[in-house]
């Protein structure tokens, strides 16, 4: 639950038909791949990871993609990086955009695929593919992704969720074949502050949010976790103000206001989270494996 105005609670849940549908296709494929790249937000890599894509996968070998790592604080993501491996998960960092970390997850993928490799060509296969489930909840850079990959535009993309529409193979110029997916939550997407990391970074559309309520409660927690750059973006002198009358602080600072002199929220709650997603407030990581 996010805490509303008045104190009224608002549950925040994005689970459209296709996604069951995506969730049923990705299972049909997962034999025809030998392993999946497991893409989350660096900025929120555990509250961006679907827990239904655990149940899919079984044993089958993953990969998992802090993408975005540009936007993310990189003393963070570090952190991230060393707790999934003391996991015994296989992660790496990548900027799909600016190609950083992505020879390595090519090198990574082909070394993770090298038995299967070398059994066929033992077989007398000359070239054998390595096949790649690329799959994750929306907005976390898949197709990007693919796309650097690829070294050519094959998948669509935009800064919003729910671009993709359908499951597809797409070769790249590489050892890689990857089949794209689109975007996937959950039923029930978990605790009101893992609803609020997801909202706030984008994973869901914003015509479905209270999009003053996110950004009040990103407001808030953005205070916390980066005080001096909240306090220098938007000129704050008391950052311990109730979520609203934060936003309204901000609002009036930033010159969002109405006729009467009224602070149009709304207007500044828009520009806020722009801001926050573009990575105009800063390099921001929204949670720490000891909040997990």
């Amino acid at each position: 639950m996010i805490a509303g105005k008045g104190g009224m609670n608002l549950e925040i849940n994005w689970f459209p038909g296709h996604m069951a549908k995506t969730l049923r296709e990705l299972q049909q494929h997962m034999q025809q791949v030998d392993l999946v790249f497991e893409t989350c937000d660096a900025r929120i890599p555990e509250s961006s990871r679907n827990p239904e894509l655990n149940r899919l996968l079984g044993t089958k070998p993953r990969l998992l993609v802090l993408n975005k790592s540009d936007l993310a604080d990189p003393a963070i993501t570090k952190i991230w990086l060393e707790w999934y491996r003391s996991q015994g998960v296989t992660a790496l960092a990548c900027d799909s955009k600016k190609r950083s970390g992505l020879a390595a997850l090519n090198q990574a993928a082909i070394d993770m695929n090298r038995g299967k490799t070398e059994k066929a060509l033992a077989r007398g296969r000359i070239f054998r593919p390595v096949r790649v489930m690329v799959a994750g909840i929306p907005n976390t850079g898949k197709s990007t992704l693919i796309n650097t990959l690829c070294g050519r535009k094959s998948a669509m993309t935009a800064d919003r969720p729910g671009v993709t529409k359908q499951i597809s193979w797409i070769r790249t110029k590489g050892q890689l074949d990857l089949l794209d997916s689109p975007g996937v939550l959950w039923p029930r997407l978990g605790s009101g502050l893992q609803q609020l990391r997801l909202a706030a970074t984008g994973a869901i559309r914003d015509d479905l949010l209270p999009l003053e309520e996110i950004a009040a409660g990103g407001l808030v927690l953005l205070a916390r976790l980066y005080p001096e750059l909240i306090r220098s973006r938007f000129h704050l002198d008391n950052l311990e103000l109730p979520g609203f009358k934060l936003l309204e602080a901000a609002a009036q600072r930033r010159g969002c206001l109405m006729s009467g002199g009224r602070t149009d929220n709304l207007r500044f709650a828009a520009l806020f989270l722009d801001e926050l997603r573009s990575g105009a407030i800063g390099r921001i990581s929204l949670e720490r494996p000891s909040d997990s």
